[in-house]
């Protein structure tokens, strides 16, 4: 960039529309640039780099056979037209200029400092491959789980394959008021045939038909100005067929006046709250909801302090609260035990209190408080060449748009840098070159674009026979036996 934003022509820069600046490739060595991790953060970062650089070559890293990330592993399978991106992944990793390379460990098959030797610049797109931890007693008993592995169960995440949750309690507990939370409630709750048409896996679906859950709370420390989930999960709920939302009048009473002034996304969401709550439901919504063999509700002000065990001391069979009070108001509110306590009755204790990042090698910089490297404008601090995207750069918070757009900020940081010099692109760098000869001395075999396009087949067909639009393979030995690795 020139001062005051303007593009140096003869560098190579020109303005497109957006206020982007394209790189056009010239007489240098093309810029080899690598993106490790091939979920939304990942694949929008080299997207955007490809399209606004016409001479770099990208390489995409990924841990698993199999790319996406948490578009495959964490969006709810009865939610496919937010998996849609995938089609865009998909022309971005067709490339002549991107290649894909699965089944890389980064940080054990091949370190970050081998992977700066061979590019000339390298972005961790890694995401949060862990949760929050509860902190409090009885947290590991038999029937508690972290939201996220339970996602990953339904989801087909290879690491969440042999989860196997026990559901043969009537009443579930779901700690967290975020969407994750309402998408774990709607999945404990939906009729079979809704789920049956998804991508849901196999092992899942059998588990959740002989499932005893029959009613699911929903809790939160703080009030229902303070909800993290947003109106359309909230809307879904309320509509799901076989389930009837329980929501105490008391916990909306004056509400209104409160939100008057909240931003409109805050306000008509308490407004659906208020409505469910306080109106009553037409005749007919009456009677289909008296008839509903299954209910839900939202629990507010309550702050878990102990996961209580059963008599053997094994199994989780409820929650003790401790209640709370809110000091401030809006986002910023905090919630301050008042002393009271109460106990929860549950079988099932589901914890979505968020996910979190962790540290991917020593070479890079960590903040462990808050789970994310150190970075500015997606530069990680004090490693030139080093960048970040995603819930590793930012924390685990946003939907996919978000993270679009937080990568098309550091992909901006890298190609600003080339355009200055930061990055010094006139040495050239071997890219896969080198690294591929550092996989094969370490035994190490990676899954190219086309492999996994072998694999999404396979896939394919096996749901088609199922009426489902795939049937995933929850087995990386499965896949990478399927690709004839």
């Amino acid at each position: 960039m020139g001062p005051g934003g303007a593009c140096w022509r003869g560098s190579g820069g020109v303005v497109v529309p957006g206020g982007f600046t394209r790189w056009l490739s010239s007489a240098s060595p093309a810029p080899r640039l690598c993106v490790v991790g091939s979920g939304p953060a990942g694949f929008y970062t080299a997207q955007h780099i490809l399209k606004h650089h016409g001479g770099a070559r990208v390489d995409i890293y990924e841990k698993l056979p199999v790319p996406f990330g948490l578009v495959r592993f964490g969006v709810a399978p009865d939610h496919p037209e937010v998996k849609n991106v995938i089609n865009a992944f998909t022309q971005t990793a067709r490339s002549e200029r991107c290649a894909y390379y699965g089944n890389v460990t980064v940080g054990r098959d091949v370190t970050v400092a081998e992977l700066r030797q061979a590019y000339h610049a390298v972005v961790l797109s890694y995401g949060a491959e862990d949760n929050r931890v509860l902190g409090i007693p009885g947290e590991n008993l038999s029937g508690v789980y972290s939201a996220r592995a339970f996602v990953g169960w339904y989801n087909g995440l290879p690491e969440n394959r042999d989860l196997k949750p026990d559901l043969s309690c009537e009443t579930a507990l779901i700690l967290g008021h975020g969407n994750v939370a309402l998408d774990v409630a709607r999945i404990l709750l939906s009729p079979l045939p809704l789920l049956r048409k998804t991508d849901i896996t196999d092992g899942s679906l059998a588990a959740l038909a002989c499932s005893k859950v029959k009613r699911v709370w929903l809790v939160g420390r703080r009030g229902p100005l303070q909800v993290a989930f947003t109106i359309k999960e909230l809307r879904e709920m309320i509509n799901l067929p076989g389930a009837r939302p329980v929501l105490n009048p008391a916990d909306f009473a004056g509400l209104e006046n409160a939100i008057k002034d909240a931003p409109r996304p805050r306000k008509r969401l308490t407004e659906l709250m208020i409505k469910t709550a306080l109106e009553k439901p037409g005749e007919k919504t009456m009677e289909v909801q008296a008839a509903a063999p299954r209910e839900w509700g939202l629990k507010f002000q309550r702050s878990p302090q102990e996961v209580l065990a059963t008599a053997d001391g094994r199994r989780a069979r409820g929650v003790r609260m401790a209640l709370t009070r809110l000091e401030g108001s809006g986002d910023s509110a905090k919630a301050v035990p008042t002393g009271d306590v109460e106990e929860l009755e549950c079988g099932l204790v589901l914890s979505s209190i968020g996910y979190r990042s962790l540290p991917l090698d020593p070479a890079v910089p960590f903040d462990s408080r808050r789970g994310v490297i150190p970075n500015s404008s997606g530069r990680v601090e004090g490693v030139p060449g080093l960048y970040c995207s995603g819930w590793v750069k930012r924390g685990p918070t946003g939907v996919i748009i978000t993270t679009m757009n937080d990568s098309f900020d550091t992909a901006q940081s890298v190609l600003e840098d080339l355009q200055v010099g930061v990055l010094d692109a006139s040495a050239s760098r071997e890219g896969f070159g080198a690294v591929g000869s550092i996989l094969r001395s370490r035994g190490v075999r990676p899954v190219s674009f086309s492999d996994w396009e072998k694999i999404d087949a396979a896939e394919v067909a096996r749901g088609k026979a199922a009426g489902k639009p795939r049937e995933k393979i929850v087995d990386p030995q499965e896949m990478l036996q399927l690709i004839g690795h």
